[in-house]
């Protein structure tokens, strides 16, 4: 007997949902958003490793008042946006089809960036550690003991539990969203909160290696943002976190030794 239905009779996918009703949200959180962030930190990086007369001028202060802080907790904001953000856009569309089957389109446009805004908020909130870390790293960043012991811290923390649980958290979108759903605006962000609280708890260590490498060293941000998409987008990323995890550890002998 011939099947009567056709392709087009069965519910979409999650993927087929986000493609057909979220792509502004799919256009602003993967492409403009990011290539935003990513034109900036080119342009800071070009002039900071070059004249220093442009977008970096501004570092050459002797004094670090309050606004030239936050001229720099800025640049690591909009640098972890950039690096972070790719990533976390299959769990912020996913959670956006979830969304819209309940409460439809419009709402779950909004629940959409309500959640990036959350996610994005705990970067924002780790860039003021990561301020701080480096007034207080200014004089020994260019140390090959600094360099050293913070990527034996690295490659330390990527052997550890907590980064396989968060790890794992992150590489299960539908999982999170099945444990951690809320409803409304203001639970879209929470989630946010929650899930960057799960992705900071990934990859944090990972982002020492921005004082090993330079600050806006655009080889060290653009390995690292690959480096941190494969570990929570690929099927390997555990076992990806365990090898270089190693390899850090590697790296810091080296240098304690050398």
């Amino acid at each position: 007997m011939l099947d009567t239905h056709s392709a087009t009779d069965r519910p979409p996918t999650a993927l087929e949902g986000v493609l057909r009703h979220d792509r502004a949200p799919l256009a602003v959180l993967a492409v403009l958003l990011p290539l935003i962030c990513w034109g900036w930190i080119v342009a800071m990086a070009h002039d900071m490793y070059g004249p220093m007369t442009g977008s970096s001028a501004w570092m050459m202060t002797m004094h670090w008042d309050g606004w030239h802080l936050f001229l720099l907790w800025a640049m690591w904001a909009v640098m972890m946006a950039g690096m972070m953000l790719p990533s976390a856009t299959p769990t912020l569309l996913l959670y956006g089809a979830a969304a819209r089957r309940r409460d439809g389109g419009i709402r779950a446009t909004a629940r959409i960036y309500a959640m990036a805004g959350g996610y994005l908020a705990m970067w924002a909130l780790f860039s003021v550690l990561a301020t701080v870390l480096q007034r207080m790293l200014a004089r020994e960043m260019a140390s090959p003991m600094a360099s050293a012991m913070l990527l034996a811290i690295a490659g330390v923390y990527q052997l550890t539990p907590l980064k396989q649980a968060c790890l794992r958290t992150c590489q299960s979108p539908l999982g999170f969203l099945m444990r951690h759903w809320r409803n409304g605006t203001g639970g879209a962000f929470r989630m946010g909160l929650e899930n960057g609280a799960y992705c900071l708890g990934c990859c944090w260590a990972l982002m020492l290696l921005l004082f090993v490498g330079g600050v806006m060293n655009l080889w060290v941000i653009a390995a690292l943002t690959v480096f941190v998409a494969i570990e929570k987008l690929a099927p390997f990323g555990p076992q990806g976190a365990r090898v270089s995890g190693a390899l850090l550890i590697v790296m810091a002998v080296w240098m304690f030794v050398r």
